[in-house]
């Protein structure tokens, strides 16, 4: 890892991948450079990363873009590791329940397979 990076960002199956495709070029754009500060800097403001409130260890991820507004979940794992889950273009106030209980599964997911992949070592 680059020196200058304080954690990596890592995609949990292709969830994520799959939300990529639907981004534009310049959301996109605007999504890796958040990607970059998370990476870069030790404490990324809440504009950006912010924790689900309700939801243990779930953040959003927040990219806004020509009056759009995206959401991609993530965790933290060790310490530096932020974790890519679902991603969805917000269009109410509201975090819709189905896409916040989709990534507290996906969570879950990647933990019992870290774990089961631990002990087969």
């Amino acid at each position: 890892m680059n020196k200058d990076y304080v954690r990596r960002v890592v995609v949990f199956e292709d969830h994520f991948k799959e939300f990529r495709k639907t981004l534009d070029r310049e959301t996109l754009k605007k999504l890796y450079q958040i990607f970059t500060l998370i990476m870069m800097v030790e404490i990324v403001p809440v504009k950006f990363l912010k924790a689900i409130e309700g939801r243990k260890g779930l953040y959003e991820i927040r990219v806004e873009n020509k009056g759009n507004i995206y959401r991609v979940f993530c965790c933290f794992d060790e310490g530096n590791l932020v974790v890519l889950f679902n991603g969805f273009q917000k269009k109410t106030r509201r975090l819709p329940v189905e896409q916040l209980d989709k990534a507290e599964a996906l969570m879950k997911r990647y933990y019992e397979l870290k774990i089961k992949i631990g002990h087969e070592r």
